[in-house]
């Protein structure tokens, strides 16, 4: 198993905070999800912003502004930040009724008084708080408790694997009953900064789409961007089949992959087959029309390399064509016993 490099860049807090801030809002679109357990947050993308409740007649509204920090102690956020402001009470289709939204960093809004529920929302981290509002002005300030993960990975020669040929996912580092986990965020790119809440976290890697993974628990400190650098043991290989060596490819060839204990890693159809293929040593199976052709093979860590099939590894080459009605068997069929010379039965 590749091993996994972890180094973890330690930021004072405002250096913290400015790196996470200068984040598309691209980004958190991209990120934003529902940490929060038990608040129901489907669908609010559709939800538009309440209306301003001081503008309406017979009615006192209160002022609540709202701003939010990594850790206790850190600086406000600036930008990256989705409020959404909601009804305690579950409304007849069973969520709670969305009463104001905002994007940005701090934000204020005028709300009847009454109780609500807050939630910030910074990429996938994310905090919830209680509030009351009455008929005066009001600021709150959350604390997400989150950390920034960068992740990107190389081959053990130390060569940079190419970013289109690698992408990660993030899961919950617990196992549920059953034995999985929660995926958190699916295909993130390299070096691109994902906000999570401070925790641990299972992370998977993977190089090409076939059977090059790593797996790792990576922790996520609050204030902190952590960079994981992954080391990935596996090649791309290029097979053809073909007639003599360094030979053009053969056209409508079937390909299957397989481990040396037989597993089928991968099958695929044409001229050429290339995929990346973790360290270690396979069998590669080739077949065009009635033709089938075999051909063992190993795969070092970082060797980029083209394999080829002969066609002269015909793997039914050596047994014979069978024109009776007898089926084949490799036992060889004893000789026909001599007379005796009187012609006299022996016995």
């Amino acid at each position: 198993m590749a091993s996994m490099k972890i180094v973890a860049r330690l930021f004072t807090t405002a250096v913290a905070a400015i790196l996470f801030a200068i984040a598309p809002a691209i980004v958190h679109g991209q990120e934003l999800g529902n940490p929060t357990p038990g608040l129901s947050l489907d669908g609010l993308n559709t939800y538009a912003p309440a209306p301003t409740l001081g503008n309406m007649p017979g009615i006192s509204s209160g002022t609540l502004t709202l701003a939010a920090q990594l850790t206790a102690d850190g600086p406000e956020i600036t930008r990256g930040l989705t409020w959404r402001i909601f009804s305690p009470t579950p409304g007849q289709d069973g969520k709670l009724p969305l009463k104001g939204s905002a994007q940005g960093g701090t934000a204020t809004f005028d709300l009847e008084p009454g109780s609500y529920l807050i939630h910030a929302a910074f990429g996938r981290a994310g905090a919830t708080k209680r509030i009351t509002v009455g008929s005066d002005n009001k600021r709150e300030t959350l604390v997400l408790d989150a950390g920034g993960l960068k992740l990107d990975a190389m081959l053990g020669n130390g060569i940079r694997i190419p970013p289109g040929k690698l992408k990660f996912s993030i899961y919950e580092a617990d196992e549920n009953d059953e034995g999985d986990r929660a995926l958190i965020v699916p295909d993130v790119k390299p070096n691109t900064v994902v906000r999570l809440n401070a925790g641990t976290y299972h992370v998977v890697s993977q190089y090409g789409n076939v059977n090059a993974v790593i797996r790792s628990d990576i922790r996520v400190e609050a204030g902190k961007l952590t960079e994981a650098l992954v080391e990935h043991k596996a090649a791309q290989v290029t097979m053809k089949l073909v007639r003599e060596k360094n030979g053009e490819a053969i056209a409508d060839t079937a390909w299957s992959v397989l481990t040396d204990s037989g597993d089928i890693v991968k099958e695929t159809v044409g001229a050429f087959a290339s995929m990346v293929l973790a360290e270690g040593k396979y069998s590669i199976v080739a077949k065009n029309r009635d033709r089938i052709y075999q051909r063992e093979f190993q795969v070092e860590a970082g060797r980029n390399e083209d394999v080829e099939v002969l066609t002269e590894n015909d793997i039914a080459a050596a047994k014979p064509v069978l024109t009776g009605e007898e089926p084949y068997t490799d036992e060889i069929p004893l000789a026909p016993e001599e007379p005796s010379g009187d012609g006299e039965p022996i016995d």
